[in-house]
Protein backbone atom coordinates (compact mmCIF):
# COMPACT_ATOMS: atom_id res chain seq x y z
CA UNK A 1 0.00 0.00 0.00
CA UNK A 2 1.16 3.68 -0.78
CA UNK A 3 1.53 5.80 1.80
CA UNK A 4 -1.46 8.24 2.56
CA UNK A 5 -1.11 11.76 2.54
CA UNK A 6 -3.89 13.91 4.37
CA UNK A 7 -5.72 16.13 2.61
CA UNK A 8 -4.57 19.40 1.80
CA UNK A 9 -5.52 22.47 4.15
CA UNK A 10 -8.01 24.68 3.63
CA UNK A 11 -7.23 28.47 4.58
CA UNK A 12 -9.81 31.11 5.43
CA UNK A 13 -8.69 34.23 3.46
CA UNK A 14 -10.52 36.77 4.84
CA UNK A 15 -7.78 39.92 6.01
CA UNK A 16 -8.04 41.59 2.98
CA UNK A 17 -4.14 41.59 2.35
CA UNK A 18 -1.32 38.74 1.90
CA UNK A 19 0.50 40.09 4.76
CA UNK A 20 -2.42 39.76 6.86
CA UNK A 21 -3.89 36.46 5.69
CA UNK A 22 -0.32 35.11 6.35
CA UNK A 23 -0.61 36.38 9.99
CA UNK A 24 -3.76 34.50 10.10
CA UNK A 25 -2.36 30.43 9.49
CA UNK A 26 -2.25 30.51 13.41
CA UNK A 27 -5.62 30.46 15.15
CA UNK A 28 -6.75 31.35 18.73
CA UNK A 29 -3.62 33.27 20.01
CA UNK A 30 -4.88 35.04 22.70
CA UNK A 31 -5.53 31.69 23.81
CA UNK A 32 -3.66 28.16 24.87
CA UNK A 33 -5.34 26.39 22.82
CA UNK A 34 -3.87 28.37 19.63
CA UNK A 35 -3.83 26.31 16.52
CA UNK A 36 -1.15 26.24 13.52
CA UNK A 37 -1.81 25.36 10.25
CA UNK A 38 1.52 25.70 8.51
CA UNK A 39 2.76 22.24 9.24
CA UNK A 40 4.31 21.40 6.15
CA UNK A 41 5.83 23.05 3.16
CA UNK A 42 2.74 21.64 1.26
CA UNK A 43 0.57 24.01 3.99
CA UNK A 44 2.43 27.20 3.02
CA UNK A 45 2.08 26.51 -0.86
CA UNK A 46 -1.69 25.88 0.03
CA UNK A 47 -2.18 28.85 1.40
CA UNK A 48 -0.33 30.56 -1.54
CA UNK A 49 -2.59 28.95 -3.78
CA UNK A 50 -5.92 30.08 -1.68
CA UNK A 51 -4.63 33.42 -1.06
CA UNK A 52 -3.69 34.41 -4.44
CA UNK A 53 0.44 34.66 -4.39
CA UNK A 54 1.04 32.26 -6.60
CA UNK A 55 -1.08 30.77 -9.51
CA UNK A 56 -1.61 26.81 -9.32
CA UNK A 57 1.00 26.02 -12.02
CA UNK A 58 3.83 27.55 -9.44
CA UNK A 59 2.06 25.70 -6.76
CA UNK A 60 2.89 22.25 -8.49
CA UNK A 61 6.77 23.46 -9.63
CA UNK A 62 7.06 24.36 -5.92
CA UNK A 63 5.67 21.18 -4.83
CA UNK A 64 8.16 18.95 -7.15
CA UNK A 65 11.46 20.89 -6.11
CA UNK A 66 10.43 20.12 -2.13
CA UNK A 67 9.75 17.22 -2.75
CA UNK A 68 13.74 16.66 -4.28
CA UNK A 69 14.70 19.17 -1.64
CA UNK A 70 12.79 18.24 1.99
CA UNK A 71 15.17 19.37 4.27
CA UNK A 72 15.37 22.68 2.13
CA UNK A 73 11.85 22.57 2.20
CA UNK A 74 11.47 22.02 6.27
CA UNK A 75 13.96 25.50 6.35
CA UNK A 76 11.81 27.54 4.23
CA UNK A 77 8.71 26.53 6.18
CA UNK A 78 10.27 27.87 9.50
CA UNK A 79 11.36 30.69 7.59
CA UNK A 80 7.64 31.46 6.43
CA UNK A 81 6.87 31.12 9.97
CA UNK A 82 9.09 33.50 11.45
CA UNK A 83 8.20 35.79 8.80
CA UNK A 84 4.30 35.22 9.87
CA UNK A 85 5.51 36.38 13.66
CA UNK A 86 6.91 39.56 12.51
CA UNK A 87 3.95 40.10 10.00
CA UNK A 88 1.36 39.38 13.27
CA UNK A 89 3.40 41.29 15.84
CA UNK A 90 3.81 44.55 13.55
CA UNK A 91 0.39 44.84 12.29
CA UNK A 92 -1.26 43.55 15.45
CA UNK A 93 0.25 47.16 16.81
CA UNK A 94 -0.65 48.68 13.55
CA UNK A 95 -4.32 47.93 14.84
CA UNK A 96 -3.52 48.78 18.26
CA UNK A 97 -2.48 51.99 16.89
CA UNK A 98 0.96 51.50 19.60
CA UNK A 99 4.50 52.47 17.89
CA UNK A 100 5.86 49.72 15.54
CA UNK A 101 8.27 47.81 17.36
CA UNK A 102 12.10 48.32 15.84
CA UNK A 103 12.90 44.70 16.32
CA UNK A 104 10.27 43.45 13.97
CA UNK A 105 10.47 46.48 11.38
CA UNK A 106 14.55 45.90 11.11
CA UNK A 107 13.46 41.92 10.25
CA UNK A 108 10.83 42.58 7.86
CA UNK A 109 13.39 45.58 6.31
CA UNK A 110 16.30 42.22 6.40
CA UNK A 111 13.64 40.28 4.54
CA UNK A 112 12.43 42.31 1.65
CA UNK A 113 15.62 43.17 -0.58
CA UNK A 114 15.51 39.51 -1.52
CA UNK A 115 11.63 39.33 -2.61
CA UNK A 116 12.06 42.69 -4.09
CA UNK A 117 14.62 42.04 -6.51
CA UNK A 118 12.66 39.84 -7.72
CA UNK A 119 10.10 42.30 -9.25
CA UNK A 120 10.29 43.20 -13.07
CA UNK A 121 8.25 45.71 -15.22
CA UNK A 122 6.15 43.18 -18.10
CA UNK A 123 3.85 44.45 -20.69
CA UNK A 124 0.77 45.10 -19.15
CA UNK A 125 -2.94 46.43 -20.95
CA UNK A 126 -2.08 49.94 -22.31
CA UNK A 127 1.72 50.27 -20.00
CA UNK A 128 3.96 48.54 -18.36
CA UNK A 129 2.68 46.49 -15.39
CA UNK A 130 4.78 44.33 -12.13
CA UNK A 131 5.08 40.76 -12.28
CA UNK A 132 7.57 38.90 -10.53
CA UNK A 133 10.61 37.07 -12.53
CA UNK A 134 9.86 32.99 -13.00
CA UNK A 135 11.26 31.07 -10.81
CA UNK A 136 10.36 28.32 -9.21
CA UNK A 137 12.28 29.33 -5.83
CA UNK A 138 11.10 27.85 -2.29
CA UNK A 139 10.65 31.17 -1.09
CA UNK A 140 8.68 32.20 -4.18
CA UNK A 141 5.20 32.53 -1.57
CA UNK A 142 6.87 35.01 0.22
CA UNK A 143 7.73 37.50 -1.99
CA UNK A 144 4.19 39.20 -2.70
CA UNK A 145 3.45 38.28 0.92
CA UNK A 146 6.61 40.88 1.84
CA UNK A 147 5.67 43.39 -1.00
CA UNK A 148 2.24 43.88 0.41
CA UNK A 149 3.10 44.01 3.84
CA UNK A 150 5.76 46.85 3.05
CA UNK A 151 2.67 48.47 0.43
CA UNK A 152 0.40 48.55 3.63
CA UNK A 153 2.45 49.81 6.31
CA UNK A 154 3.27 53.05 3.99
CA UNK A 155 -0.21 53.25 3.02
CA UNK A 156 -3.50 55.34 4.14
CA UNK A 157 -5.07 51.71 4.45
CA UNK A 158 -2.88 50.60 7.64
CA UNK A 159 -5.92 52.61 9.75
CA UNK A 160 -8.08 50.37 8.34
CA UNK A 161 -5.97 47.33 10.46
CA UNK A 162 -8.20 45.89 12.87
CA UNK A 163 -7.86 42.71 15.31
CA UNK A 164 -10.72 40.78 15.60
CA UNK A 165 -12.47 41.87 19.36
CA UNK A 166 -13.44 37.96 19.88
CA UNK A 167 -11.87 37.34 23.32
CA UNK A 168 -10.28 34.14 21.56
CA UNK A 169 -9.69 35.32 18.36
CA UNK A 170 -6.52 37.89 17.38
CA UNK A 171 -7.14 37.33 13.68
CA UNK A 172 -6.10 40.87 11.21
CA UNK A 173 -8.15 42.11 8.72
CA UNK A 174 -8.61 45.51 6.82
CA UNK A 175 -11.90 47.07 7.74
CA UNK A 176 -13.44 48.27 4.78
CA UNK A 177 -16.84 49.02 5.76
CA UNK A 178 -18.08 52.56 5.31
CA UNK A 179 -18.34 53.68 8.63
CA UNK A 180 -15.01 51.71 10.00
CA UNK A 181 -16.94 49.74 12.50
CA UNK A 182 -16.30 46.39 12.03
CA UNK A 183 -15.30 44.64 14.65
CA UNK A 184 -14.96 40.56 13.67
CA UNK A 185 -12.57 39.07 11.88
CA UNK A 186 -15.82 37.05 10.21
CA UNK A 187 -19.37 37.99 11.61
CA UNK A 188 -20.61 34.44 10.75
CA UNK A 189 -17.85 32.74 13.03
CA UNK A 190 -16.71 35.22 16.10
CA UNK A 191 -19.43 37.52 16.07
CA UNK A 192 -22.31 35.29 16.25
CA UNK A 193 -20.14 33.58 18.79
CA UNK A 194 -19.51 36.05 21.20
CA UNK A 195 -23.45 37.39 20.77
CA UNK A 196 -24.43 34.22 21.80
CA UNK A 197 -21.57 34.21 24.57
CA UNK A 198 -22.82 37.95 25.75
CA UNK A 199 -27.08 36.26 25.56
CA UNK A 200 -25.54 33.66 28.14
CA UNK A 201 -24.28 35.44 30.39
CA UNK A 202 -27.09 38.28 30.18
CA UNK A 203 -29.76 35.00 30.88
CA UNK A 204 -27.33 33.63 33.67
CA UNK A 205 -27.69 36.94 35.28
CA UNK A 206 -31.37 37.36 35.39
Amino acid sequence: MGVRRRPRQVFEVTGGNLALDLANTKERRPTARSEEHLHEFDDLVSWGEQAGAIVAKEGGGLRALAAGRPQAARAALARAIDLREVLFELFSTVAGHRPLPEPALARLNAALPAALARLRLAVGDGGAAWTWAPAVHLERVLWPTLRAAAALLTSPDRERVRECAARDCAWLFLDRSRNGSRRWCDMAVCGNREKARRFQSRSHRL
